[in-house]
């Protein structure tokens, strides 16, 4: 990575036309990706990312670029070239890069994955691979992904921070599809860590397997989902990813900040259920979504998003920390160096309740079970959404009966938060890739057990 040296001349370039911020993230990332379809070995890919990016800041004004080339020739020409889109030459300050921060890593690795052959990465998936096809003559095609990635990032900027991190992060991915006839249903698990292939000493690649085939062929076999208003028993797990969309994005500063989110302005106000609290949390070892630093170079943190319902506090970046008058959250996250950084959430999860999740199940007198949730959409600015329950059960007179498919929930963020009148005590978290300015990151979402007393379900009529 490069010196302090060159980075302090680097900086001192980038404020040459007046500028009062500036910044470099450097990244050298090697990822692998190994793909299998029907038991056969379709691809095993390797590569190698490197570049610079270099950002400045003049008041709410701010320029990106970056680069491949690391001499410093080029660095001070992208440097250049940069300041000059913020106004005319002015004079050239000296940058001092004395505050090394210094942390305890947080995400300890004990099995380097390109140190691991990809023969024992290959057998992993083919025990998913397996597990998944033997679960029923019904599953017709099984798909296994495996991914690792291993990124070290430098950030260094004019106030004087210089700061290393190395995240390292491994995934597989199993998806099992159930035919009959000409109707195909799929059922998909995808668990990771920020670990290295010592992952698989918690994660069961056969339950996950299992797991994917048995949703397809639930799936398969179940009747349409009835449609209506209802109370809805959500699962935990990735359950959580309702909040995540619906809510969690309305309170990145990211929106936050220009007014683009129901919740701007209301900082102390009730916008939930009493029941929720929400966090989210950069820290948590070894978890998918975390790390030591953000790309910004500061320390992650615990932010408490949601304390019994009222709005503890937004995530919050730098930039639009400027435009709110408040510090960063430690939430600044990009996809690469090709990105500008921005809040985005990291390990974003509904805390843990008292409620019991049996008693959840026997409360509701006829309702849904959303067992899994499936992919949605949603408007940031309004929060209204519309997710799919990738798996979903009838409740009647307080007992889970047949399974039905079709079903998707229909609603608005903060219509939902106040609507969550109970939440279990089982919290569980799992994981995804979440999009947006910055590009597509890794993200936990989670929760216990929640019922919304009322949402609205969308359903098919039989044929």
């Amino acid at each position: 990575m490069i010196s302090k040296e060159v980075a302090s001349k680097v900086l001192s370039k980038c404020l040459i036309t007046g500028g009062d911020f500036a910044e470099i993230f450097e990244e050298d990332t090697i990822s692998n990706s190994i793909g299998i379809i029907d038991n056969k070995v379709e691809n095993a890919l390797g590569g190698r990312s490197y570049g610079i990016g270099i950002r400045i800041f003049k008041g709410l004004k701010s320029v990106y670029a970056y680069t491949n080339d690391n001499s410093i020739s080029s660095l001070l020409d992208t440097a250049y070239k940069a300041a000059l889109a913020l106004g005319s030459l002015n004079e050239e300050k000296t940058i001092v890069l004395n505050n090394s921060i210094k942390y305890k890593d947080m995400h300890p690795i004990k099995l380097y994955p390109n140190l691991i052959d990809y023969k024992d990465k290959i057998k992993v998936m083919k025990e998913a691979y397996k597990s998944a096809k033997d679960y029923s003559t019904d599953i017709s095609q099984v798909n296994v992904t495996y991914l690792d990635k291993d990124q070290k990032v430098l950030v260094a900027n004019t106030e004087g921070i210089y700061v290393e991190d190395r995240r390292i992060r491994t995934r597989l991915g199993i998806s099992a599809i159930a035919s009959k006839g000409n109707e195909n249903q799929t059922g998909f698990e995808g668990p990771g860590r920020a670990m290295g292939f010592e992952m698989f000493e918690e994660v069961d690649p056969e339950y996950y397997g299992k797991e994917a085939a048995r949703t397809a062929y639930t799936m398969l076999h179940a009747k349409n989902c009835p449609a209506g208003k209802m109370p809805v028993a959500i699962d935990n797990g990735f359950g959580g990813v309702i909040f995540h969309e619906a809510c969690g994005h309305s309170l990145e500063a990211t929106s936050v900040a220009k007014g683009n989110s129901v919740f701007s302005g209301k900082l102390g106000e009730q916008i939930a259920s009493s029941k929720v609290t929400a966090i989210d949390d950069g820290t948590l070892a070894n978890h998918w979504g975390s790390s030591n630093v953000d790309d910004e170079g500061n320390l992650t943190q615990k932010n408490t998003l949601i304390k019994n319902g009222i709005l503890n506090s937004y995530m919050i970046d730098k930039l639009n920390g400027r435009r709110m008058n408040m510090e960063a959250t430690g939430s600044s996250r990009r996809q690469s160096y090709k990105y500008a950084p921005t809040s985005r959430m990291t390990n974003t999860y509904i805390a843990a309740g008292e409620d019991k999740e049996a008693d959840i199940i026997k409360s509701i007198d006829n309702g849904l079970y959303a067992k899994k949730m499936g992919g949605g959409s949603v408007n940031p600015v309004t929060g209204e959404f519309n997710f799919a329950v990738a798996e979903g059960y009838l409740v009647k007179n307080g007992e889970i009966k047949e399974p039905v498919r079709g079903a998707s929930l229909i609603g608005k963020g903060s219509e939902v938060l106040m609507n969550i009148d109970m939440v279990s005590d089982n919290l569980k978290q799992a994981q995804g890739m979440c999009g947006s300015s910055s590009g597509s990151i890794p993200t936990n979402v989670g929760q216990p057990m929640i019922r919304v007393k009322e949402i609205t379900v969308g359903g098919r009529s039989e044929e």
